[in-house]
C-alpha cells in the first residue's frame, strides 16, 4: 500500500510538473514577439527602439514592424531600387509607384485572404474593394485612410486650403477673407506693418512648397479657385460630366500672374523653388510663416505641433483654413464630407514576406477597437483620461506630451501607415481619432484658436471652410491619375505635362515679364498634346460612372 501511495503522489506530482512545464511553454510562445519589416514611400522618422505603446502592442498581437521611411530619394528612386534588388520588406506602401509594385510581380494578391479577416474586410464594401482590382482582376493594396465608421465627426480639415495664421486675422480685427486678392492684400497689409516677430526674426509673408510630387501646393490650386472639389489632375463639370483641364483656364492665368505680382512685391518667398520639403517644415515650425497653401497633414503633425511645443502658439502662430476662391460669387468647396477612397495606393504584402496570413492577422489585430485606442488615444491614466460619461478626453499636460517629439518616439506608436478607422468608435460615444473628438478637439485649442473660431462663430476647422457632399460616384479622379505610367499614351503625356510644370511654373512666377513667360510656358505645355491625357481621363471617368 505504502508504495502504491508513493507511485500515486508520484504521479499526480510528474502530471503537475508537466502541467508547468506546458503552461510554461505556451506562455513563452504568447509572448515571442514576431517582426515584419515595412517601408512607407513618404518622408518619416522611426520610432525608438523600446518604444512604450509599441512594445504593449507587440505583446497583444505577438508582432512587431520594424517601420522605415524615405530619406534622402523621392519615392519614386527608393521604389525602383527596391524593384532592381528583388529584396522587398514584409510590407509597403509605394504611393504614387505602387503600380510599379504590381507590375513587377512584388505584391501578393489579397483576394483569397479578405474573408478570412472580417476586420479588414470591414473596411470597405464589396463595390469598394472591386474598384481596387488591377487588370489582371486581383487586389494588391489596401487604402489606409478616410475610412469612416458610424458618425463623421470631422472637426479638422485634413485636405488642401489656404492656411493663415491667427495672429493675422486678430490684428486685421477678424475680417471675412473670401477671394485670392482680398488673402494677399491681408498678408501685405500685416507684412507691412510687422515685418518681424516679437523676438526680431523676419516674417515671411507667403511661401511654397515645391519639392517633387508636393508641387500640387502651387500647381493644383486653380481648379479650388473656380468653385471645384480636390479631383487633383483635373475639373469635372458636373453640368456636362465632361474633364477640365485646370491649367488653362482664366483663373489658373490670373492665379499665377497674381503670385507673380506678390512675388515681385516680396511677399513670395524667394527660396520656394529651391528649399527641401524639411527646410519648408522647419521655417513653418520657426513661426515666421504668415501664409500658405497645403494640405493639414502634410504640416500638422510636424510644423504644426513644433509651433505649439515651443509656445508660439501664444502669438498667435498657428494656421486656420480660409474659404478662397477667384472671386465672392464662387462657392468654396475645399471640404469635403466623408470617406475618400484613394485606389492608386495603399498598403500591401510583398513576396518578400515568409508570413502573409501572420501579416495579415496583424493588420486585423490593429483594427480591433482595444489595439485601435492605443494607436492613436494610448494609454488610459498616462494618455487620456475617461468622465463618468464615458468620454476620452486629456488633460493639459497630456495634451502637452502629444505634441512633444521625443515624448511621441518613445511613447506613443499609431503605426500610422496602416490601416485605421476615422468617425465612431464601437462605444457609440468615442471618436477613433482625438483630433475627431468635437470637446476634446475644441478644449485643446490654443487661447489665440478659440476667439478666432469665436471671432468668426464657428468651433472646428471644418466650419471655417463649411462642407460639402462629394461630387460623385467618380470623385477623386486623382485615384486613377496617380497611378498612371508610360504603357499608355495618355500617361506618357500626364508624364511631360507634369515635367513642364515643373521647369516652368516657377520660372512663370519668377519672371520679369509675366505676359511673355506665360505664352513660353503655354507653347511649351501644349507641346506634350495634353488632350491624349484628358481623353484617358475623360474614359475613366466615363467608366467609372457607368460601372460604379
Amino acid at each position: 500500500m505504502k508504495i502504491k501511495k508513493i507511485t500515486a503522489i508520484a504521479l499526480v506530482l510528474l502530471v503537475v510538473a508537466g502541467l508547468i512545464i506546458v503552461n510554461s511553454i505556451g506562455k513563452n510562445k504568447q509572448t515571442e514577439i514576431k517582426e515584419f519589416t515595412a517601408f512607407f514611400s513618404v518622408p518619416g522618422t522611426e520610432l525608438n527602439k523600446n518604444n512604450y505603446i509599441q512594445n504593449i502592442i507587440a505583446e497583444k498581437t505577438g508582432v512587431k514592424i520594424n517601420e522605415s521611411w524615405l530619406h534622402g530619394q523621392t519615392g519614386q528612386e527608393a521604389v525602383a531600387m527596391l524593384i532592381s534588388t528583388g529584396d522587398y520588406p514584409d510590407f509597403i506602401d509605394g504611393g504614387d509607384s505602387s503600380k510599379q509594385l504590381y507590375e513587377a510581380g512584388a505584391l501578393i494578391a489579397l483576394d483569397d485572404y479578405l474573408e478570412k479577416y472580417p476586420n479588414i474586410k470591414a473596411l470597405y464594401s464589396d463595390d469598394e474593394w472591386n474598384r481596387l482590382r488591377q487588370d489582371d482582376g486581383h487586389i494588391y493594396w489596401i487604402p489606409q485612410f478616410q475610412n469612416i465608421k458610424g458618425e463623421d465627426s470631422s472637426c479638422t480639415h485634413n485636405d488642401e486650403a489656404f492656411w493663415i495664421q491667427a495672429r493675422v486675422l486678430k490684428w486685421a480685427g477678424y475680417p471675412e477673407i473670401r477671394t485670392l486678392d482680398q488673402y494677399f492684400d491681408l498678408l501685405e497689409a500685416y507684412y507691412e506693418a510687422n515685418p518681424t516677430m516679437e523676438d526680431g526674426t523676419p516674417n515671411i509673408p507667403y511661401t511654397i512648397l515645391c519639392e517633387d510630387w508636393r508641387y500640387f501646393c502651387l500647381e493644383n490650386v486653380p481648379q479650388f479657385l473656380d468653385g471645384y472639389p480636390n479631383d487633383g489632375s483635373v475639373i469635372v463639370d458636373t453640368d456636362t460630366m465632361e474633364v477640365v483641364d485646370y491649367n488653362t483656364t482664366p483663373t489658373a492665368k490670373a492665379y499665377f500672374m497674381k503670385l507673380n505680382e506678390e512675388f515681385h512685391k516680396g511677399i513670395v518667398d524667394p527660396e520656394s523653388f529651391t528649399q527641401t520639403y524639411e527646410e519648408y517644415i522647419a521655417k513653418l515650425s520657426s513661426g515666421r510663416v504668415l501664409g500658405m497653401v497645403d494640405q493639414w497633414w502634410d504640416f500638422a503633425y510636424t510644423a504644426g505641433d513644433a509651433i505649439v511645443q515651443a509656445g508660439l502658439d501664444k502669438q498667435g502662430c498657428e494656421y486656420v483654413p480660409l474659404p478662397i476662391t477667384i472671386s465672392e460669387d464662387v462657392q468654396n468647396k475645399w471640404h469635403t464630407s466623408g470617406g475618400v477612397i484613394n485606389i492608386s495606393s495603399g498598403l500591401a504584402v510583398t513576396t518578400s514576406c515568409e508570413d502573409v496570413e501572420g501579416a495579415l492577422q496583424f493588420i486585423s489585430d490593429l483594427l480591433d477597437q482595444d489595439i485601435h485606442n492605443l494607436r492613436f488615444w494610448g494609454v488610459e491614466g498616462i494618455d487620456y483620461e475617461i468622465d463618468d460619461d464615458g468620454l476620452f478626453y486629456r488633460t493639459p499636460e497630456q495634451r502637452a506630451n502629444i505634441v512633444d517629439t521625443s515624448y511621441k518616439l518613445s511613447h506613443m506608436c499609431g503605426y500610422s501607415y496602416f490601416p485605421q478607422w476615422g468617425g465612431t468608435s464601437d462605444d457609440g460615444i468615442n471618436a477613433n481619432l482625438p483630433i475627431d473628438q468635437p470637446g476634446e478637439f475644441y478644449d485643446g485649442l490654443s487661447d489665440s484658436l478659440k476667439e478666432c473660431f469665436s471671432a468668426y462663430g464657428v468651433r472646428t476647422y471644418v466650419e471655417m471652410l463649411g462642407t460639402n457632399e462629394s461630387p460623385g460616384i467618380w470623385y477623386p479622379m486623382y485615384s486613377y491619375s496617380n497611378s498612371m505610367t508610360t504603357a499608355t499614351s495618355g500617361g506618357y503625356t500626364w508624364i511631360k505635362m507634369n515635367q513642364i510644370k515643373h521647369e516652368y511654373l516657377p520660372q512663370v512666377v519668377m519672371s520679369d515679364d509675366f505676359s511673355s513667360m506665360w505664352k513660353k510656358y503655354m507653347k511649351a505645355y501644349k507641346r506634350c498634346n495634353p488632350q491624349d491625357f484628358l481623353d484617358e481621363m475623360q474614359a475613366e471617368l466615363d467608366r467609372r460612372i457607368s460601372t460604379y
